[in-house]
């Protein structure tokens, strides 16, 4: 392969454990793997873009240098395919935890293709353990003052525990 390059987009409001899954996975089929922040969203996140960067980096930096390719996490806020097309990706990867997933995701498949026929799309099925961790019900947990160390690493909890008391106070 040699140059085999994609991009795994999200919004990483907080990253989880399972998309560290999707990341480790992907990593290993590719040689380089770029993990997509998106920054302009039309939703409102809990963290800043900077925050959320910092975490994707901080998360993915026990998988750098082994047996995967290359790692990186980059912010766009631009369209996905032309994303893909700044940094030489052939392939976009997403997870699907459930079918609701996929409905969404064949709706994006076909606009994406219209955008852009050059750039695949390549599903990945959620571990049997993570296929029910989303971030807004992570958020959710946090929120309410519950436990969420077994959805998220230990970095992340702490960032989710301080963001959640500046919000309670």
């Amino acid at each position: 392969m040699g140059n085999l390059t994609a991009v795994y987009p999200g919004t990483f409001d907080p990253i989880t454990n399972g998309h560290i899954d999707i990341i480790g996975r992907a990593a290993r089929i590719v040689d380089r793997l770029v993990i997509g922040v998106a920054g302009n969203l039309g939703k409102q996140p809990m963290f800043s873009v900077d925050e959320r960067l910092e975490m994707v980096r901080d998360d993915i930096k026990p998988l750098c240098g082994s047996d995967f390719g290359a790692l990186e996490a980059r912010v766009f806020d631009n369209l996905l395919m032309d994303f893909a097309v700044s940094v030489d990706a052939r392939f976009i990867i997403r997870g699907l935890r459930a079918v609701s997933d996929f409905d969404f995701e064949f709706q994006m498949v076909g606009m994406n293709a219209r955008l852009n026929p050059e750039v695949e799309i390549v599903f990945l099925m959620a571990s049997e353990r993570h296929q029910f961790i989303a971030s807004r019900f992570v958020k959710e947990i946090a929120l309410m003052r519950g436990d969420v160390t077994s959805f998220v690493s230990p970095a992340v909890a702490t960032r989710l525990d301080s963001k959640v008391s500046e919000i309670h106070s």
